[in-house]
């Protein structure tokens, strides 16, 4: 009796232990049927999954989620599919509910069974759950508290390998802390500084996403322009004190010249200090423009002249380039050398065809020199039509022009020749028209209204 008991509970352990699911005992897909289970599942939802039928795809795999979840990595990135569509066509808040806290487990369960692969480790996946979970609940105050240090250390770990998307992601939720005073300025800029800093080494090293990541710079510098922190009172708050302890170190001193640059800080006197300081060490184009807009202040347009030319050369960021021929063109608007103007305005177009403002200048240097075009009042009047088309361009290039530029077009209208002026020279409204001299454009033939 005792042997038969014994052989009994023998092939009772025996069977059990055969039947081990891989959750239970860490290997891939389990022992006995259980394994055979694990391996059907994940087959079946496979073949669903392939066909885009996530609702048939997921009990499948869900079975195969929880009791073989060492199987393979695949298992996971299918599932964020799988379940994020699930989640997505889900009306019953109780089961949307579900799906989320189940997605935040696939990204968790994930790390816990891949985190250690080397093209996807655990600093990756906790930046896409960051991303998954800011993407369902932007406006939610805990959850943007709470993707913040899975962006962050992220970020640590990856570095120049981090996404451009997680990039943007990082600044997005970063300036959204320092709205709710839960991230000091100072630190907003650090991220600022190092996020930009990556994503133009990125730039270089990925020519083939170089337009992509160009366009999330591009973003990346608006949520900073708009968060309040790249304000110059702020800028000066948090570097202003600093600046007597870095005198000659040229990295802090770059750093600052560039974010008061962007910041179009040109009143700043840590601007013109900073700048100084700066150009002594290492000139740059941060450092010229700045000391240019300090002669600009003072009035002396040679220096500022020279200085503005010397930034233009120094400088490589497009963007950044044409602001200064921009900057450039208004000098020489001022001192009514108007050819000058529009050459520089035009240098900056070339360089940024999406910003309305050297449309505008081009426009106000056309207008400003209607009176001495010509030798009768119709000629001097003709210019003006020209003025306007560039007004109208630099409102069809550019969102934030409209309004300068409407009521440019407004008050240059005004000055058109009337029906019985254009009748008089033998033209009618819609004519092409030729206007001579260093303008040298043609435009059309518009009245008074």
């Amino acid at each position: 009796m005792k042997i038969a008991t014994l052989l009994i509970a023998g092939l009772l352990f025996t069977g059990s232990a055969f039947a081990q699911k891989g959750v239970e005992d860490g290997s891939k897909f389990g022992h006995g049927e259980d394994s055979l289970r694990c391996l059907e599942n994940l087959s079946l939802y496979y073949e669903y999954y392939k066909q885009k039928n996530y609702a048939e795809a997921f009990p499948k795999w869900e079975i195969a989620f929880n009791e073989c979840p060492a199987s393979n990595k695949n298992l996971y990135s299918h599932g964020e599919r799988i379940v994020e569509a699930l989640y997505m066509k889900e009306k019953d808040a109780a089961k949307k509910a579900d799906y989320y806290n189940l997605l935040m487990k696939v990204y968790d369960q994930r790390a816990k069974y891949f985190g250690n692969d080397k093209k996807y480790p655990t600093a990756y996946i906790m930046g896409k759950k960051a991303i998954t979970m800011l993407r369902h609940n932007r406006d939610n105050t805990d959850v943007i508290k709470e993707a913040q240090p899975l962006l962050e250390s992220s970020y640590k770990e990856l570095g120049v390998k981090t996404q451009y998307p997680a990039l943007l992601t990082y600044m997005i939720n970063s300036a959204a802390m320092y709205k709710l005073n839960e991230l000091s300025g100072e630190k907003l800029v650090d991220i600022y500084t190092n996020v930009t800093e990556t994503l133009n080494t990125q730039k270089t090293a990925m020519p083939k996403y170089a337009d992509k990541i160009q366009e999330t710079i591009v973003n990346v510098e608006k949520i900073f322009a708009q968060s309040g922190a790249a304000n110059c009172e702020t800028l000066a708050e948090i570097f202003g004190p600093q600046l007597a302890d870095h005198t000659d170190d040229l990295a802090w001193l770059k750093r600052v010249n560039r974010l008061l640059a962007k910041g179009d800080c040109g009143e700043s006197e840590l601007f013109y200090q900073s700048s100084e300081y700066l150009h002594r060490i290492e000139p740059s184009s941060s450092s010229a423009f700045g000391l240019s807009r300090m002669y600009m202040k003072t009035g002396d347009l040679d220096k500022a002249i020279s200085y503005l030319n010397e930034a233009i050369t120094l400088e490589e960021d497009a963007y950044s380039k044409a602001k200064y021929h921009n900057t450039l063109g208004l000098i020489y608007m001022s001192q009514k050398k108007y050819s000058q103007t529009r050459s520089e305005a035009q240098k900056a177009i070339a360089l940024r065809g999406d910003w309305g403002a050297p449309y505008i200048l081009i426009g106000k240097a056309y207008a400003a020199s209607a009176a001495s075009y010509g030798s009768t009042e119709f000629e001097h009047k003709t210019v003006y039509w020209a003025a306007v088309d560039q007004f109208a361009k630099a409102k069809s290039v550019d969102a934030e022009a409209v309004a300068e530029a409407n009521e440019n077009i407004a008050l240059y209208s005004q000055y058109f020749p009337n029906t019985e002026e254009v009748f008089f020279q033998g033209l009618k409204a819609g004519d092409s028209y030729k206007i001579e001299g260093w303008i040298g454009v043609t435009t059309t033939v518009r009245v008074k209204k």
